[in-house]
C-alpha cells in the first residue's frame, strides 16, 4: 500500500497540502466551538458560557471601534499598546542583558565558575511566587509589571545563550586568539554574531512564558492592559469579550514569532530555518 504523500519519514507534501494541514485544526475547533454553542443556546437563549459569533462580533466592535464614554480612549488599542509596551521593555532588557552575560559566563571560567551555579538557582524560583515580593518591594505600578517579566525570562535566556556560546568549537576561540584577537573582539566580534540566530530562537521560546507573567500581573494590579480587561469583565461573565480578547492575545503573540523566525531566515541564512 503506497505512503500518503503527507505522511512518512520521507514525505513531501506540496504547498497547498501543508497550509490545508496547517488549516485543518483550526477549522475543527471552530466548527465544534460553533456547534457547541449552538446546543447551548438552543436550551439557554440566554447562555453566556458559549456566545455565539454575533454576540462576539458586537462585543468586538464595541471595544475595538467606540471610544469609551468615562475615557474617551478606544479600549482594546489602549489596552494593546500599554501590554505590549511591558512586554517590550521587560523581554528586550532581559535579551540585552542574557546576551552580555551568555558570552561571558560561556568563555570566560572564571565567571562561569562565579555565576552559573547561582543562575541555575535564580532560574528555579517560579516567578509568579515572588509577584507578592515584588508588589511590596516595587510598588503596583509599571516596575513591578516589567521586573516580573525580566526576572521570569533573562535567567532562561541566559543560560541558552551560554549554552550555545559553549557549543562553539574550540579550535575556533584558539585560532582566534592565537591570530591576535583580543578579548574583546573574541566577544562581540567573532562569538556574538554566530549566536544572534540562537538568541532569536530562544526569545521565541520565552515569549509564551513573558505572555503568562504579563497577564498575572495585570490581573493582580492594574488599571489598563488585555490582562486587566480580561479579569474586569470576567465579573459580569462576559465571555463575549474574553473570549475575543484570548484570541487577539494569540495572535499577537503568532505574529511575534513569526516576525522573530522572519528575521532570523532574513539576516542569519547561513543558520538555515530550524523551527
Amino acid at each position: 500500500m503506497p505512503t500518503p504523500k503527507f505522511w512518512g519519514l520521507n514525505a513531501r507534501p506540496s504547498t497547498w497540502l501543508r497550509y490545508t494541514l496547517a488549516a485543518l485544526p483550526f477549522l475543527l475547533a471552530v466548527l465544534a466551538y460553533a456547534v457547541a454553542s449552538d446546543l447551548r443556546h438552543a436550551d439557554n437563549p440566554d447562555d453566556k458560557l458559549l456566545p455565539g459569533l454575533g454576540q462576539m462580533i458586537d462585543a468586538v466592535k464595541q471595544v475595538a471601534l467606540v471610544p469609551d464614554k468615562r475615557t474617551g480612549q478606544v479600549v482594546l488599542w489602549h489596552d494593546t499598546l500599554a501590554s505590549l509596551t511591558r512586554l517590550g521593555e521587560g523581554v528586550g532588557l532581559a535579551l540585552v542583558l542574557a546576551l552580555l552575560s551568555g558570552l561571558n559566563i560561556g568563555l570566560f571560567p572564571g565567571l562561569s565558575a562565579l555565576f552559573s551555579g547561582f543562575l541555575v538557582v535564580v532560574s528555579m524560583i517560579p516567578p509568579l511566587a515572588i509577584l507578592p515580593i515584588l508588589f511590596i518591594s516595587l510598588g503596583v505600578d509599571e516596575a513591578a509589571k516589567v521586573a516580573l517579566i525580566f526576572i521570569g525570562t533573562y535567567p532562561v535566556l541566559t543560560r541558552d545563550i551560554t549554552l550555545a556560546v559553549r557549543a562553539i568549537p574550540t579550535e575556533q576561540i584558539v585560532k582566534s586568539a592565537t591570530l591576535g584577537a583580543s578579548a574583546t573582539a573574541l566577544v562581540y566580534r567573532i562569538v556574538l554574531p554566530q549566536i544572534l540566530p540562537r538568541a532569536l530562537e530562544s526569545l521565541r521560546l520565552v515569549l509564551g512564558g513573558a505572555w503568562l507573567f504579563l497577564i498575572s500581573a495585570e490581573a493582580i494590579a492594574a488599571t489598563e492592559g488585555l490582562g486587566y480587561r480580561i479579569f474586569l469583565v470576567r465579573r459580569y461573565l462576559a465571555m463575549d469579550t474574553i473570549i475575543p480578547y484570548v484570541a487577539w492575545i494569540t495572535l499577537l503573540g503568532f505574529l511575534f514569532d513569526y516576525l522573530l523566525r522572519f528575521c532570523n531566515r532574513r539576516l542569519f541564512r547561513w543558520y538555515g530555518d530550524k523551527a
